[in-house]
């Protein structure tokens, strides 16, 4: 522990079509709630806890989830990640998911909120099986700066690598970086102040899923700009540059309503946080 800030374990797996927790560590700035079941699924969702309420210089995080055969779980944050100044040390989280055949997790974070003279670096492996699913998407933006500053942060960092049944299959990696680059400018933000993805692993997931997303999209592109593609795996992300976060949220629920229906026959429940 003397090298983490917080430190999160959680195991689940299956038993007679509910996912329960095999097992649960947490301490230091990390807990978890026990978990909630919200419909007749099976599906487990629990809530992270950061009690520090936010990520201050040097603080260090690790996470590692792991699913077994067939069990399904909803892994979301209970508010939204803050990143403070980070005068000498960055701030760091990584997190490790072991997904074994046939198990599903959703990875739904809260808005990452970079505040004045923040540097984050986050890092995110998954190691999954055939016939595994994962669903993830996450919200960047700026906090509030004593100037006014939109980009007030010097740099956020986020690394996702998944590898399925141990090949390196999706490297996604996100480097904001206002204190060296121009963030409006053509590249980069292009007048924008957030920036949201999603993204979705499974074999499931086509090109007909693509195009569903694609037309459902059309009509909510103001004020925002959206781009979907394919993953080299079956799988697919949803890129979304806008100005304010209920913009973004809104996209990506719609997407996840789609994705759900379409691999699962099943709707996302409301995570109820506000």
């Amino acid at each position: 522990m003397k090298d983490w800030t917080g430190i999160l374990r959680l195991e689940a797996e299956e038993r007679n079509g509910k996912t329960v927790a095999k097992n649960v560590y947490f301490q230091g700035a990390y807990k978890v709630m026990r978990p909630v079941y919200h419909d007749q699924s099976g599906q487990a969702c629990y809530y992270i806890l950061n009690p520090g309420g936010g990520y201050l210089d040097g603080d260090r995080y690790q996470m590692k989830i792991s699913l077994k055969e067939e069990a399904r779980l909803t892994l979301t944050t209970q508010s939204a990640t803050k990143i403070y100044k980070t005068p000498n040390q960055p701030a760091y989280q990584e997190t490790e998911i072991s997904l074994k055949r046939g198990s599903f997790l959703e990875y739904i974070t809260d808005p990452l909120i970079g505040y004045k003279d923040a540097r984050y670096l986050q890092k995110t492996v998954v190691k999954m099986e055939q016939g595994a699913t994962f669903l993830y998407s996450d919200i960047i933006t700026s906090g509030w700066s004593p100037e006014g500053e939109q980009f007030s942060y010097d740099r956020l960092q986020l690394i996702n690598e998944i590898y399925m049944d141990d090949e390196l299959v999706v490297f996604d990696h996100i480097k904001l970086n206002p204190a060296n680059h121009h963030m409006a400018s053509i590249g980069y933000m292009e007048g924008y102040s957030h920036l949201g993805s999603m993204m979705v692993v499974g074999e499931q997931v086509s090109a007909d899923l693509l195009d569903q997303l694609y037309h459902a999209v059309q009509e909510h592109h103001d004020g925002c700009k959206i781009g979907l593609s394919l993953l080299p795996v079956p799988g697919l992300i949803v890129r979304v540059l806008a100005n304010s976060t209920q913009t973004i949220e809104k996209i990506h629920s719609l997407c996840h309503h789609i994705i759900r229906r379409e691999l699962f026959h099943t709707t996302p429940s409301f995570l109820r946080k506000y």
